[in-house]
C-alpha cells in the first residue's frame, strides 16, 4: 500500500513524552502510529523539512556515503510487525544490483524523508496496527516540544 509520512509529534503519557511518527495510506483516513525513541523523530522531522545542519548525522551520513558508493535509495517498505515492533526494508539501488536491507522504520523513514524515496505498507501491517487520524489530533508537533 501506498504511504506517506503525516507527521512527527508527540505523545504525552503517564510515563512522559513520547514520539510518534504517523504514517498515512493511500485512500484511507486511518493511519500507522509508529512511537519512536527522540533522536529518530527529530531525524524524521529533520529530513521532512530539508533541515541544513552543520556537521552530518548519521542518516545524511549514511545517505552520503550509499551517495558516494553510486547507490541510492529506492524505497522503503514496513513489511512486519513482531511482539509490538514494526519491521520494515530499506530498498537500495546500487551499481551491482538492487539490494534490500533489513532497517528498522524510523531509520527507513529518515532516509526516505531524505530522498524522497517512496514508501510503503504491507497490507496486513496496516490492518493490524492502523488508527483513526483523530485519535491524534491533539498531538503537539515534534518541532512545538523541541524548540
Amino acid at each position: 500500500m501506498d504511504a506517506a509520512i503525516d507527521g512527527v509529534h508527540v505523545a504525552d503519557t503517564p510515563s512522559g513524552q513520547v514520539p510518534v511518527v504517523l504514517v498515512g495510506v493511500a485512500d484511507t483516513t486511518d493511519v500507522l502510529p509508529i512511537f519512536v525513541a527522540f533522536e529518530k523523530a527529530l531525524a524524521i522531522r529533520r529530513g521532512l523539512d530539508a533541515e541544513d545542519t552543520p556537521r552530518p548525522f548519521t542518516h545524511d551520513l549514511l545517505l552520503d556515503a550509499v551517495e558516494e558508493l553510486g547507490g541510492r535509495v529506492e524505497a522503503v517498505e514496513i513489511t512486519g510487525l513482531e511482539e509490538g515492533t514494526y519491521i520494515a526494508e530499506l530498498r537500495l539501488a546500487t551499481p551491482r544490483g538492487s539490494v534490500t536491507l533489513d532497517a528498522r522504520p524510523s531509520d527507513s523513514l529518515a532516509l526516505a524523508a531524505r530522498t524522497g524515496a517512496p514508501i510503503s505498507v504491507a497490507r496486513s501491517v496496516f490492518d493490524a496496527g492502523k488508527r483513526e487520524t483523530d485519535a491524534f489530533t491533539d498531538l503537539r508537533d515534534i518541532r512545538a516540544v523541541t524548540e
